[in-house]
């Protein structure tokens, strides 16, 4: 009995052994340590950092701009109106010429107030009376030539204009040649589309001294001193 109970207090004991070694297990599988000559655990290893180069920076290309070709010189443009007013003036003239009475009295304002001063010094009045007076004077007149120089315009606003000119005109008249030269200053006004003188003044560019006044004369040029 006794040998019994201690057999079975030995099997008690070795199991209990055992049972204690199988608790005390890790089923865990043990890491491999590295061993570090230094004494000190390594740091890990800090990449450098790259360094990104630069994008360049676009250049705006500027397109050539092209060379601007040389402008032509232009002449001021004429006052507005004047051309009309020339082309009047110029229907005058031609009228002068042929000795055409329509043609002349085409330009002339067709009005009793219409005024001529005329290079004989008389005034005439009327456009009838003017064209009277060419209507008498014109059949007798041949080869008449009328040269015009230094023709001036100068505009009054939209419907006026001063014309001034030197003329020199030569003809045949009743058979004889004449020639006289003065000076001329038309008035025109506008009528609508038209240009029409309403004021005419010619005198001579050479007057009669006989008939100058002393306070209108000329002082006589003094003769150069002679040598």
């Amino acid at each position: 009995m006794t040998k019994t109970m201690t057999t079975i207090a030995l099997l008690l004991v070795i199991a209990h052994v055992v049972n204690a070694q199988n608790s005390n297990s890790s089923t865990t599988t043990p890491r491999s340590r590295t061993t570090n000559v230094n004494g000190s655990t390594p740091l890990p290893a800090k990449s450098a950092p790259q360094k990104t180069a630069p994008k360049p920076t676009p250049t705006a290309t500027k397109a050539a701009s092209p060379t601007p070709s040389p402008q032509p010189s232009r002449k001021p443009a004429p006052p507005v109106g004047s051309e009309a007013v020339v082309a009047a003036f110029n229907r005058l003239v031609d009228g002068i010429q042929t000795a055409d009475v329509e043609k002349v009295m085409s330009v002339y304002w067709k009005s009793p107030a219409l005024t001529l001063f005329n290079y004989n010094g008389t005034v005439t009045k009327g456009w009838d009376q003017v064209r009277q007076n060419r209507l008498s004077s014109y059949p007798e007149i041949k080869d008449a030539k009328l040269d015009v120089r230094d023709v001036s315009v100068t505009m009054l606003g939209q419907d006026g204009a001063v014309v001034n000119c030197l003329w020199t005109q030569s003809q045949t008249y009743k058979g004889s040649p004449e020639t006289a030269s003065g000076r001329m200053t038309l008035v025109f006004k506008r009528f609508g589309a038209s240009w029409k003188a309403i004021s005419l003044h010619t005198s001579p560019d050479a007057p009669n001294p006989a008939i100058v006044p002393p306070s209108e004369q000329q002082p006589a040029a003094k003769p150069s001193p002679t040598p």
